[in-house]
């Protein structure tokens, strides 16, 4: 497989007489990663192995030194970490139940940076809001001593899209809720399905707002405690959230390369995060993510060494905050890179590309849409790109392609006790992986085999 090949390929490409035909050597590389295992045996091995990883603890720690012997006996070049400070705030115990007036216990998880409760608990009135919008337009009286819980509506869309017109009850609710006086905040888990499993994920108090207790009820739980309100008469709630803030600890991003024939040349980053939240074993955020982008490195460097290097970065403390991507920004944001993408939606299967990779490589972007085509992925835009680490970057001037994953039910597992390894299909990794590689493949200058040593007689 040679540069000639591919830059036949992107020249054929500027033609108008498209569309053109792929190479056989990338058709081949495609086709043959979806039949992949790579990805399967890191995703495997990283949530059974290691497990939940939170950022800034031992078992993050434990992560990282996993994905170095992981990525070092896969082959690849350069594996480092490069660590950073960061918060650690850890779980405690977690209780909620309705005292008055149908008692019963009711599914609450901690969100990260809540505030603890005495140990024993608290218990006050509780106050109801259907939206964010009704609760910051309530006056301070109705919510001053009491527990505030705070509904919203979030619905199953296949490209994620909703998940950020629903944050609003975790991102601002608490910060609202303590300059309103409240003792306590509870929201309905920002999610989609209707298991008895709270979501949780991280707020941030507000400059100069003192923390209060913060927890999210199952969506069940929620829309029972909407019904129990409802009914007109007084409710009171028993909340116990016990977290602790450790102070500063350390996260890193793993870094590993496969080496260009032009080592001066941009690489092309492909990313995921490393960190996850401590309910499940982050099988689909972001374990499969990971898995996803090295095994595509590595189906590249099987065959051969592109002319542009390829870095993997598996950020660190990602949940809590983007906070390994802001570190790889402040190291490396001043260089150049070739492409920027991340795998962060799951191990759902790839339906769209979008890219943004500038009006002169316009052709380059059409050349992928192409080659992507057969894994029955849609050509999307040629202007927008992301992904929750490299946005900054991108918005930066950095040129990204995002392979946007089906994600109808990702919000069902999302930050759950449920997002665990057999949530995810092995057919529709390998097509990640396939898509994956694809990328790679069309975007890395060209692949040539390594030259064969001889044989000593």
């Amino acid at each position: 497989m040679t540069r000639t090949i591919f830059a036949a390929f992107l020249l054929a490409s500027a033609s108008p007489a498209l569309p053109q035909p792929v190479p056989p050597q990338i058709a081949q590389l495609r086709d043959a990663a979806l039949h992949d295992d790579y990805a399967w045996d890191i995703v495997e091995g990283l949530t059974t192995e290691v497990g939940p990883r939170l950022a800034g603890t031992e078992q993050e720690a434990r992560a990282r030194a996993w994905s170095v012997a992981k990525l070092r006996a896969m082959g690849f070049a350069n594996v480092r970490v490069e660590t950073f400070p960061v918060p650690v705030w850890v779980r405690g115990a977690e209780h909620a139940e309705i005292t008055v007036p149908f008692p019963q216990p009711l599914a609450v998880t901690a969100l990260g940076n809540s505030a603890a409760t005495p140990p024993q608990g608290i218990e006050a009135e509780l106050v109801g809001f259907d939206t964010m919008e009704q609760f910051e337009a309530a006056p301070d009286e109705a919510v001053r001593g009491k527990i505030v819980f705070v509904s919203h509506a979030m619905a199953r869309t296949q490209d994620g899209s909703s998940y950020s017109a629903s944050i609003a009850p975790r991102s601002r609710g608490p910060s609202v809720a303590s300059r309103k006086g409240a003792a306590a905040i509870v929201i309905r888990s920002i999610g989609t399905d209707y298991h008895r499993n709270p979501h949780t994920g991280v707020m941030s108090f507000a400059e100069g707002v003192t923390p209060i207790p913060a927890g999210a009820l199952s969506i069940p739980d929620a829309e029972q405690v909407q019904r129990i309100l409802k009914r007109g008469q007084p409710v009171r709630m028993r909340l116990v959230l016990t977290p602790r803030q450790l102070g500063t600890g350390e996260s890193g991003n793993v870094i590993a390369e496969v080496g260009g024939r032009d080592p001066d040349a941009p690489p092309l980053l492909v990313s995921c995060h490393l960190d996850s939240w401590d309910l499940g074993t982050g099988a689909i955020d972001d374990a499969a993510g990971c898995a996803i982008v090295a095994a595509a490195a590595k189906r590249i460097m099987d065959i051969g060494r592109p002319l542009r290097p390829i870095r993997i970065v598996w950020f660190g403390a990602e949940e809590i905050g983007l906070l390994g991507g802001e570190d790889y920004r402040r190291r490396h944001g001043g260089q150049p890179h070739y492409l920027l993408a991340e795998s962060d939606f799951g191990a759902g299967r790839i339906w769209k590309v979008d890219s943004k990779l500038g009006p002169a490589r316009v052709e380059e972007a059409r050349a992928l849409q192409r080659a992507l085509a057969p894994l029955g992925i849609v050509p999307g835009s040629l202007d927008v790109a992301g992904g929750p680490d490299i946005s900054a970057m991108i918005a930066d001037g950095h040129p990204g392609v995002s392979l946007r994953q089906d994600g109808t039910d990702y919000f069902d597992l999302h930050h759950t006790p449920d997002d665990t390894l057999d949530k995810i299909d092995p057919e529709t990794l390998r097509q990640n992986v396939a898509a994956w590689t694809t990328m790679l493949a069309v975007l890395s200058g060209g692949i040539e085999p390594e030259p064969k040593r001889p044989r000593r007689r």
